[in-house]
């Protein structure tokens, strides 16, 4: 069973409330920035609705090209277009009985859009090229890392399937919201690092803790794991130090005392870098934190992958390898 750790009162209340409307087969939209767990709530629903023991089956609307992501979703017929040389079930079908999680909803183009609308009408889909609607019963989960009502006031969302959605919403506050959450989450992520890699640690120092604590988490919770993942591989004598914490001071909310006396200073620009140099400083050591994972990297950016993939584009024509 999925498990989210927190000692935070207003996610104890969210955890209540997505295991109480699990029971009922109501939409529900998560909304959070990228790394609360906004996946993992998903999946805490469908284990404790009645579909636990039915697929549960996610696809991310960022990663997948628009062109691709109509025949994903909905499924196609042979011949309904060129390559489709047989016929092929959309996740629709795949997740009938069960749960379907339409991650990033928030990316979807406007005609997909519509389409799912009518699905969620009238439980029914059209394959590419069908010449027949095929019944489903799937319970929709959404999730964003945007606010979807703006998406909506801005054009970019519609009205009616934001409300066909938006039944059930839930709302993950950030890591930085939860500070109580950081030390807790540390030790599991802790625990469960050194087990896969064969230690043993015993806890973590105090002057690490603090680091954590005063640390904004732009990241959220993955960012935090994957601190805690490489600490689990640095550290000795059964004790994660300060020396196997590496963040970015200049997102921590207060130095250090040992920063101070040494004159560290927050610094975010040097002279004759400018904005748009940063951006892709940015962009690309994040890329290469996630080892070429376009999507994990997106995410952690708080953008779409779509933004990414043309970001990218630019910095190839730049004659930048990437």
């Amino acid at each position: 069973m999925s498990e989210i750790i927190t000692s935070d009162r207003r996610m104890n209340e969210l955890i209540q409330l997505a295991r109480t409307v699990a029971q009922s087969k109501a939409t529900v939209l998560i909304q959070g920035e990228s790394g609360t767990g906004k996946e993992l709530m998903a999946t805490l629903i469908h284990e404790n609705s009645p579909r636990s023991s039915r697929p549960f089956v996610a696809i991310n609307c960022a990663a997948i090209p628009e062109n691709l992501l109509e025949s994903e979703l909905f499924g196609y017929e042979r011949g309904a277009f060129t390559g489709a040389v047989t016929s092929k079930a959309g996740k629709f079908e795949f997740a009938n009985s069960g749960t379907l999680l339409l991650d990033e909803i928030s990316e979807m183009d406007a005609r997909l859009q519509a389409k799912l609308l009518r699905v969620i009408q009238e439980g029914e889909v059209d394959r590419i090229g069908g010449r027949k609607p095929i019944p489903v019963d799937v319970r929709i989960i959404a999730t964003t890392n945007r606010n979807l009502a703006d998406c909506v006031k801005e054009g970019k969302f519609r009205e009616d399937l934001f409300y066909r959605l938006n039944v059930v919403n839930l709302t993950i506050p950030p890591l930085r919201e939860r500070i109580g959450d950081i030390r807790i989450l540390a030790q599991h992520f802790m625990t469960l690092y050194a087990e896969k890699n064969q230690k043993v640690f015993t806890s973590i120092s105090e002057s690490a803790s603090l680091m954590l604590d005063s640390h904004k988490w732009p990241g959220n919770v993955r960012e935090l794991e994957h601190i805690l993942e490489r600490a689990a591989l640095t550290a000795k004598d059964g004790v994660i130090s300060e020396k196997d914490i590496h963040i970015d001071r200049r997102n921590c909310s207060v130095l250090l005392d040992d920063e101070i006396s040494s004159g560290v200073e927050k610094q975010s620009w040097t002279p004759g870098i400018t904005l748009n140099d940063i951006e892709r400083n940015v962009i690309l050591e994040a890329l290469q934190y996630h080892k070429g994972n376009r999507t994990h990297t997106a995410r952690s950016l708080g953008i779409s992958i779509r933004t990414l993939r043309n970001k990218l584009a630019d910095y190839r024509r730049l004659g930048i390898n990437v």
